[in-house]
């Protein structure tokens, strides 16, 4: 009977365990948390954290974090279904919070946003709002 393959460890250098040529800490680097992480083995490169300072790339503006926190309140509004569940309901409390949110955004990142970015958060901030007070009972359907 044939043995089955089990799991491979491959080190942070990319090697086999098997492979390697002492303790995985034999290489010099830098400590976690110091310094620029060492480049993939493959040569290809990995997506920037969210938190690491540097040149903006395509994505990583605030506007994926407005569209984010815009479509849960459109769900909790019950304007959207739920992706996990399907369906649509209304849970007005979770709603605002998502509202509130984003008004935080607005004003902490006050002039630290491009045009677009500004523009979107507004328009984004108006409409949700508008549907917020529908949906509360506080305004004439669409």
């Amino acid at each position: 009977m044939a043995e089955e393959e089990g799991f491979k460890i491959t080190d942070r250098r990319g090697r086999l365990r098997e492979e390697a040529e002492g303790p995985l800490e034999a290489e010099p680097g830098p400590l976690p948390g110091r310094g620029p992480a060492p480049a993939p083995p493959t040569g290809e490169r990995q997506r920037p954290s969210a938190a690491a300072p540097g040149p903006q790339t395509e994505g990583s503006d605030l506007s994926g974090l407005f569209v984010m926190f815009a479509s849960s309140a459109l769900i909790n509004l019950g304007e959207a279904e739920d992706p996990m569940t399907g369906e649509r309901a209304v849970d007005l409390e979770r709603a605002r919070e998502a509202i509130d949110l984003l008004i935080l955004l607005r004003d902490k990142t006050r002039g630290n946003r491009t045009e677009q970015e500004s523009r979107l958060l507004e328009e984004i901030l108006y409409d949700l709002q508008m549907r917020f007070v529908r949906a509360a009972g506080g305004g004439r359907p669409a």
